[in-house]
């Protein structure tokens, strides 16, 4: 019975509908991290609060997933013994390291901006496959999609923050952010062969939440709920991860790095259309639709052969 799924997981026709639904998930963070520091009354300065924020999420994210695991499986999903290393690593990069800097970043620029600059991940994601991964080597046709895309990354720099200058732990961060999450991609990628892709990405949110909640509780962080609504945004981030980063790990289980992290491209749409809807944020100007356009374009050129891939549509 597990057979036919995983036959489809392999297909390549998998890789688009589920790495959408996975970066659309993400990209709603953007806004929803924000108006969590609302509900929450966590200021813009106070990082050991968001660090809290952030630990509590994603605590309760691994233990929403392996509940799933176990429910699914009727056992506690556990990685093979061998990867307990590796799956610590991987909560220390693409949880602990990944989110320091997003939460600190996120509170000194605007959805919109982080989401863009997030996407950045998708391109140092294809660059460190070229290196680090066998057989995912970069090609000049990615060459030129990752120019695009990072091209996009400047263009939208080219403007102001929300001061109006580029803030080291505003932008900076969001893309030392982006960095951690492309290395997490290929930790992943070597980790998830051989075990349960619930069971990885359970203990890895386990283990990276439970070093930012230690950072925010040592460091004196409060977080102070303002009513029931703070309680169920908390719920939908923590759903939300526990959802995508399963589907992630899955895909990168069953397909080269490059061609998932370039979906990563797709965070800043959603991030933008989500952060103006529900944040009020002014995202109809030129610098954030050429920036959107261009990342957009690397989409399209690193996946440009024919096949699934070039079915995406911004």
């Amino acid at each position: 019975m597990t057979a036919q799924p995983k036959g489809r997981l392999q297909s390549a026709g998998a890789v688009v509908p589920l790495a959408v639904l996975a970066t659309f998930l993400w990209g709603t963070a953007f806004p929803c991290v924000k108006l969590g520091y609302r509900l929450f009354a966590i200021e813009s300065g106070g990082t050991a609060s968001q660090m809290l924020f952030a630990g509590t999420r994603f605590l309760l994210a691994g233990a929403l997933t392996l509940a799933f695991g176990a429910a699914a499986g009727r056992r506690a999903p556990l990685p093979a013994r061998r990867n307990y290393g590796g799956v610590l690593l991987l909560g220390l990069v693409q949880t602990t390291a990944q989110y320091v800097f997003f939460y600190v970043g996120l509170a000194n620029t605007t959805g919109s901006r982080g989401s863009i600059i997030d996407a950045s991940a998708a391109f140092i994601g294809v660059i460190l496959a070229h290196f680090l991964c066998r057989g995912d080597r970069m090609t000049r046709r990615k060459a030129l999609g990752c120019a695009a895309g990072f091209a996009g990354v400047v263009v939208l720099n080219l403007g102001g923050g929300l001061d109006g200058a580029f803030a080291f732990t505003g932008e900076g961060f969001m893309l030392l952010a982006a960095t951690s999450s492309a290395l997490g991609a290929v930790v992943s990628a070597r980790v998830a062969p051989g075990n349960d892709p619930m069971a990885v990405t359970g203990w890895q949110l386990l283990a990276g939440g439970g070093v930012l909640f230690l950072i925010g509780a040592l460091g004196g962080g409060r977080i102070r709920p303002t009513g029931g609504a703070a309680w169920l945004l908390l719920f939908y981030l923590a759903a939300l991860s526990a959802v995508a980063f399963t589907i992630w790990t899955l895909l990168l289980k069953y397909h080269p790095v490059a061609r998932v992290s370039i979906f990563n491209s797709l965070i800043p749409v959603f991030g933008t259309l989500c952060s103006g809807l529900f944040l009020g944020e002014e995202i109809w100007n030129v610098r954030n639709l050429a920036a959107l356009l261009l990342v957009c374009a690397g989409i399209c050129i690193v996946n440009g052969a024919p096949g699934p891939a070039s079915s995406v549509k911004a």
